[in-house]
């Protein structure tokens, strides 16, 4: 690493941000021109302490604003590091493409595929159940719901968690009521039971996450969720399918490709 007064200005005395918060600016612009590269240890706070001449108490509250805005993350004994830029791409313009299922892919898959990342799904729930309101206005006013709750994990980290809620007169007995809904997942089952997917529909929002969401992802402080709820279309204009899903936004860049007319 270069020499801190290489990477790292110096204090302005005249200037009335708190002292903590102009320290926590260059540290910020540092990791932002790739001063310090994902998963590289920032300075000790020996170092910086030295350097800008403040307090140990000082510099602690500079990490803090970082760690609050999801920029860096604290090990033990170890120090503060960058933490890692979004791995995954989602192409909503591709995800759900039929060729994918053909090949017996997921959207998930396919998207781990293209980040050179290994795929695995744990905390595997499938059951019958009532439907919310919401889910309930959703599918055409169903009382009940085969509902597929799953976590997706990329090099053995969680990045999001999904439920899909299906008509019970469509999923009821098939193999999508089982753990294993075969390759191409549930959407290919959906068309070899004869509804042929014609479009998706998705709402997106972002929020900070529950303590539960923050539990099952294994958040660091400061990291965001992207909340997306997907329902799916035959050709018939039956809505088949609700996915509601919760992504760890550090995990994920959204990216999307639109008509100009």
């Amino acid at each position: 690493m270069a020499s801190l007064p290489s990477i790292l200005g110096g204090l302005d005395p005249t200037s009335d941000r708190a002292v903590f918060r102009q320290i926590a600016d260059q540290l910020r612009e540092a990791i932002d021109r790739g001063r310090f590269k994902e998963g590289e240890k920032l300075p000790s706070e020996a170092e910086l302490v030295e350097h800008y001449g403040v307090s140990r108490m000082t510099v602690r509250n500079s990490f803090s604003i970082l760690q609050g805005e999801g920029l860096v993350h604290a090990e033990h004994g170890r120090g503060v590091f960058v933490r890692p830029r979004p791995p995954v791409r989602r192409l909503a313009s591709d995800r759900f493409a039929r060729r994918h299922r053909e090949q017996g892919k997921s959207a998930f898959i396919v998207e781990a595929d293209a980040a050179g990342s290994h795929p695995t799904v744990d905390s595997l729930e499938v059951k019958e159940e009532k439907a919310s309101q919401d889910i309930s206005t959703r599918l055409g006013s169903v009382r009940r719901v085969l509902a597929r709750r799953r976590r997706y994990l990329l090099d053995g980290r969680p990045v999001e968690f999904a439920t899909s809620y299906l008509p019970l007169d469509i999923a009821r007995g098939t193999q999508i009521a089982e753990p294993n809904s075969g390759p191409g997942g549930i959407y290919a089952r959906l068309e070899e039971l004869g509804h042929q997917l014609d479009h998706f529909e998705e709402e997106i929002r972002a929020r900070m996450p529950s303590p539960s969401e923050v539990k099952t992802l294994q958040l660091a402080s400061g990291v965001p969720v992207i909340h997306l709820i997907r329902t799916a279309f035959d050709t018939a204009g039956r809505a088949v399918e609700v996915c509601d899903t919760v992504m760890a936004a550090d995990a994920y860049v959204l990216s999307y490709q639109l008509p100009a007319t």
